[in-house]
């Protein structure tokens, strides 16, 4: 192997991805043993799934940081209009799951555009910052403002598209990728305290006003099912229903793998959206409490390799560092969502533990970030050793 290709082994990020696999396969295989959705092999297309994916990582790798960055626009734009398309496609290719209208159905495969929307908006983002920063060297609260306001209008597309869906729990995840970029992104801390106390008191504002008049809130576009899930997340012993169901069995499911699980086919606990929503939970009560710390910790791993490489590299490529914040932003709120409510901490949504989860949108996306990120990291690598030449 020459010394070239040597860059372009990054074996962190390699072993990292491949653990992530097969967790997520043992996982499903253990899914498939419930029988709750007979028919399908889901081991087998996730392993497609994530064989597409690492296509695609590698054909990210032919692309350098400078040409992603004047393309990050139309990347961008095409994105956008994706999510525009699918609002006003036919039900023959868009047809409603569950009330909203998110997937294109074609040749039997569904695609969710949001999920790829997000890497798209996080290039974007990340591109928006270092021309920011190129332009203007010294900042002000002037240009601060400017550069919030940019950030915000480049979110609120997306979001206010995948509002129409509607589909508010992937929206909430943009919002916080926008929120972890702009808390990094240098802009004054008196603005960004301002933008803070005021998210958190509308965010209280809602919370109460759904505690407290929740026959109002379906007047003010709240669905009934949403209602029942932040009821349900303050209080658990609420009156039978869906959320109080799904709380239940995850906790039921999580708590009954002890410390080291029941095995491979060992589930006992019948989960709703098992393979996606719910999987954490299948691995807690396979694996048990060493299992569900291997995950978390694996996790924690991608999490600060992910800060570590932004950081290492924002002294040279301030567009790259933020690919990798935005990423670093993405993977955490998926954790900390889809862990939190499956021990009760964050309400339920359909949010997926990325890189574990099955899906085919999801995996994709997520690949496809994935291959950013790593291609970050192979320039760091040959900028590092160019610089201790």
């Amino acid at each position: 192997m020459s010394k070239r290709q040597s860059y372009y082994i990054q074996s962190d990020f390699i072993f990292l991805f491949i653990l992530f696999a097969c967790f997520s396969l043992l996982a499903i295989y253990n899914v498939q043993q419930l029988e709750q959705n007979e028919g399908s092999n889901f081991v087998l297309q996730q392993v497609f799934w994530f064989s597409i994916g690492a296509c695609f990582v590698a054909a990210i790798q032919f692309i350098d940081m400078d040409q992603l960055y004047k393309a990050s626009i139309f990347i961008y734009g095409l994105g956008v209009l994706v999510l525009a398309v699918l609002l006003v496609s036919p039900n023959s290719i868009a047809q409603p799951v569950n009330g909203a209208k998110s997937w294109f159905q074609l040749f039997g495969v569904s695609m969710q555009p949001a999920e790829f929307a997000k890497i798209s908006t996080i290039i974007f983002l990340a591109a928006t910052i270092s021309r920011h920063k190129t332009k203007f060297e010294v900042n002000t609260l002037k240009t601060d403002g400017y550069l919030l306001l940019k950030l915000l209008a480049i979110t609120a597309i997306p979001v206010a598209l995948i509002m129409k869906q509607p589909d508010f729990g992937t929206a909430m995840v943009y919002l916080f990728i926008v929120g972890v970029i702009i808390i990094l992104s240098g802009i004054d801390w008196k603005i960004i305290a301002t933008l803070i106390i005021g998210s958190l008191a509308v965010i209280a504002a809602a919370f109460t006003f759904v505690i407290q008049f929740p026959e109002l809130s379906a007047e003010v576009g709240i669905e009934p099912y949403q209602v029942d899930r932040i009821l349900t997340w303050f209080d658990p012993t609420q009156p039978a229903s869906d959320a109080t169901w799904h709380f239940d069995q995850a906790h039921m499911g999580l708590g009954s793998g002890n410390l080291f699980g029941k095995g491979l086919g060992g589930l006992e606990v019948p989960y709703p959206e098992a393979h996606t929503d719910f999987i954490f939970s299948v691995i807690g009560e396979s694996f048990g409490f060493i299992g569900s710390a291997i995950v978390i910790f694996l996790y924690f791993m991608l999490l600060y390799k992910l800060i570590t490489l932004g950081l290492n590299t924002f002294k040279y490529s301030p567009f790259a560092a933020y690919l990798c914040f935005g990423y670093f932003s993405l993977m955490l709120v998926h954790v900390f969502q889809n862990i939190g409510m499956t021990i009760g901490i964050m309400p339920v949504t359909g949010i997926p533990l990325l890189l574990i989860s099955y899906g085919g949108s999801s995996v994709l996306s997520t690949m496809l970030g994935y291959g950013v990120v790593y291609r970050v990291a192979v320039e760091h690598t040959i900028q590092s050793d160019y610089l201790f030449k």
